[in-house]
C-alpha cells in the first residue's frame, strides 16, 4: 500500500512568536522532522501543506472571534507564512498552499504549481496529486488539530484514502475544540493514534 505523509501548516506564525501561535507548534515541527529521520514508518511520498493568505477577507479581522475569523496571520511572502525552521523539508516534494483569497483550513483546497516539459505550469491539487501517485494511505501531522488537520484527514477520508492522524505530531488551540475534532475524526473513520499537545 503506498503511503504519503501529508505535514500540515507547520509555519513560523502557528509557532510561539508568530501571530497566531499554537503552544507546542516548535517541538511538533522537530518532532516530525525526526520521524522522517528515523524511518520507522516507511512514506513513499512526504507533501506538506501551507496558509499563504493574500487577501482572504472576512477571514482576517481586528476583532477575530477564534472560530470564523482570526488575527491576520501567515501573509504570502511574509516569515510568518514559511515552514518553520525545525521542519526537515529535504523530502517534502511539493507544498500545497491554500487561502489566498478565502479561508481555506484542509490541505485538500489547495494546490502546488509545477513546469511542464513545455515551460508551461500546471496547477495541481492535492487529490489529483496523490491520485496520480496512486496514494492509499495518509498519515496526517501538524498544526491545528482541531482546526486545519481535521479538516485535512476528514477530506482524506471522503477523498477515499484510508486516513490515520498521528495525534503525537499535532499541536491543537483548546481541549474543547481538540474532543470535539476527534470525535468527528472518530465518526469518519479516520483512525486516531496516541495523544495531541493542547494549549487549554
Amino acid at each position: 500500500m503506498t503511503r504519503a505523509l501529508i505535514v500540515v501548516d507547520v509555519q513560523n506564525d502557528f509557532c510561539p512568536g508568530g501571530s497566531l501561535a499554537v503552544a507546542g507548534g516548535d517541538e511538533i515541527a522537530a518532532s516530525i522532522s525526526q520521524l522522517l529521520a528515523r524511518g520507522g514508518i516507511s512514506y513513499e511520498h512526504v507533501v506538506a501543506t501551507q496558509d499563504f493568505h493574500v487577501d482572504p477577507g472576512p477571514h482576517f479581522s481586528d476583532t477575530p472571534d477564534f472560530v470564523d475569523s482570526w488575527p491576520p496571520h501567515c501573509r504570502a511572502g511574509s516569515y510568518g507564512a514559511l515552514l518553520h525552521d525545525a521542519l526537515e523539508t529535504r523530502r517534502i516534494e511539493a507544498v500545497f498552499r491554500k487561502g489566498q483569497y478565502a479561508a481555506a483550513y484542509s490541505g485538500f483546497e489547495g494546490t502546488t504549481t509545477s513546469v511542464t516539459a513545455e515551460g508551461g505550469e500546471l496547477v495541481t491539487g492535492l487529490a489529483d496529486w496523490l491520485r496520480a501517485r496512486e496514494v492509499q494511505e495518509v498519515h496526517v501531522v501538524g498544526i491545528a488539530t482541531d482546526h486545519c488537520v481535521r479538516a485535512t484527514a476528514l477530506d482524506a477520508a471522503r477523498e477515499g484514502l484510508r486516513a490515520t492522524v498521528l495525534l503525537g505530531l499535532t499541536a491543537g488551540i483548546s481541549r474543547a475544540g481538540v474532543d470535539a475534532a476527534l470525535e468527528q475524526l472518530r465518526g469518519a473513520g479516520v483512525a486516531l493514534v496516541g495523544d495531541p499537545v493542547v494549549q487549554g
